[in-house]
C-alpha cells in the first residue's frame, strides 16, 4: 500500500516540476494554481521523508533521491497512461475494414504500441497498416486507398479528409558532439562542417529549404541523404550538420552519445503531424485513435526529449484540436 500522501496527483506535479524547473510552468501545465503546486510537492516531499527539489536554486533542480524518485515515477506514469490510451480504443468491434498509413518517423516504440492496440480491439475486422512518407501517405489518402493516415502536414487541404492535428515538431540543428564549440557560436560549426541535407524529394526536405530559402541562407550542396538513420549516422561520424526534428532526432537513439542537439541559430520554425481521416469516417473512431495517438508521442517521444533538452520546452508539444 503507498504511504499517505503519495498520489496520483503528486506524482504528475513532480514529474512536471522536474522538467521545467518552474513552479508557474508546471501550474499552467497541470492546471492548477501555484500554491496547489506548492502543496502537492510538500505533500508528496513529505510523505516519502526526502526532499525530491532543491528548493534554494532556479530553475529548482532535482536532488539525488529526486533523480532516483523521477526514473520510477516516470515508468509508472507512462504505464497508466498507456492503459488509458489503450481503453480509449476499446470500441472498435463494429468495424470489418481498416486500413492505416503511419509515417516512418513513427516507426520505432510508437507505432508497434500503437497497432497492437488496434489489432486487438479489431477480432472481427480486416486491419492493414503501412509505413510509408508523408507524401506516400497524402497521396493514398487522396486516392482513397487509405482510411486513416498519420503524417507530417504539408498545409494542403485534401477534399474528402478531415485533419486532426496530434503534434508540434519544430526544427533543430544537431552537430557532432566533437565538433561542437562549447559555448560557442553555432554557426562556426554550420560554416566549417558541410550540411547534410535530406534527400530533396522528401518533404521535411522541401520544408526545410523553403525556410533556408525566405531565411536568405545559401548554403553550398554536397550531400543529399535520403535515409534519416543514414544521415544521422553521418552527423555521429563527424562528416557534418544537419537540421532535423526532435521525432527524427528521438528516433535515432543509437547515435545520441556522438551527436549533439541544439535549438537553431536562426528563426525558429516547425512542422504538424496530423491524423487524418476520409469524410466517410467522421465517426469518434478517428478521434480516440488520434487522442491514442497524442498520449503516446507524450510518454515516448515528448517527456523524454524535454528531459534532456530543456530548450525544447514549449515547441514540441502535443496539439488538440
Amino acid at each position: 500500500m503507498l504511504s499517505k500522501g503519495v498520489t496520483l496527483r503528486g506524482l504528475e506535479v513532480f514529474e512536471a516540476l522536474a522538467s521545467s524547473g518552474s513552479v508557474a510552468l508546471t501550474a499552467t501545465a497541470t492546471g492548477l494554481s501555484q500554491p496547489a503546486v506548492s502543496q502537492q510537492l510538500r505533500n508528496l516531499e513529505t510523505a516519502l521523508g526526502v526532499d525530491l527539489i532543491d528548493h534554494g536554486k532556479r530553475p529548482m533542480q532535482l536532488t539525488a533521491a529526486g533523480r532516483s524518485f523521477l526514473a520510477r515515477t516516470t515508468s509508472v506514469l507512462s504505464e497508466l497512461r498507456l492503459a488509458q490510451s489503450e481503453l480509449t480504443v476499446m470500441d472498435l468491434g463494429h468495424l470489418s475494414n481498416l486500413s492505416i498509413g503511419i509515417i516512418d518517423d513513427f516507426d520505432n516504440d510508437l507505432t508497434p504500441r500503437l497497432v497492437t492496440t488496434l489489432a486487438e480491439n479489431m477480432q472481427n475486422c480486416r486491419f492493414k497498416m503501412i509505413t510509408a512518407s508523408s507524401i506516400d501517405i497524402t497521396a493514398d489518402m487522396k486516392a482513397k486507398r487509405l482510411h486513416l493516415g498519420i503524417s507530417a502536414s504539408s498545409g494542403e487541404v485534401l477534399d474528402g479528409v478531415v485533419e486532426h492535428p496530434l503534434v508540434r515538431d519544430p526544427f533543430i540543428l544537431v552537430t557532432p558532439s566533437e565538433h561542437t564549440p562549447r559555448g560557442g557560436d553555432l554557426r562556426e560549426a554550420m560554416r566549417t562542417l558541410p550540411f547534410l541535407r535530406y534527400e530533396r524529394s522528401q518533404l521535411i526536405s522541401r520544408q526545410i529549404e523553403a525556410h533556408l530559402s525566405r531565411m536568405k541562407l545559401d548554403i553550398p550542396e554536397r550531400f543529399e541523404i535520403g535515409s534519416h538513420l543514414a544521415l544521422m549516422a553521418c552527423v555521429a561520424r563527424g562528416i557534418g550538420w544537419a537540421i532535423t526534428t526532435p521525432l527524427g532526432f528521438m528516433r535515432a537513439t543509437r547515435f545520441h552519445d556522438q551527436v549533439a542537439a541544439h535549438p537553431l541559430p536562426f528563426a525558429h520554425f516547425s512542422r504538424q503531424i496530423s491524423l487524418y481521416a476520409s469524410m466517410d469516417w467522421t465517426d469518434q473512431v478517428p478521434r480516440d485513435v488520434a487522442q491514442t495517438v497524442r498520449h503516446l508521442v507524450q510518454d515516448n517521444i515528448i517527456t523524454p526529449a524535454l528531459r534532456g533538452h530543456p530548450f525544447l520546452e514549449g515547441e514540441l508539444t502535443v496539439l488538440t484540436g
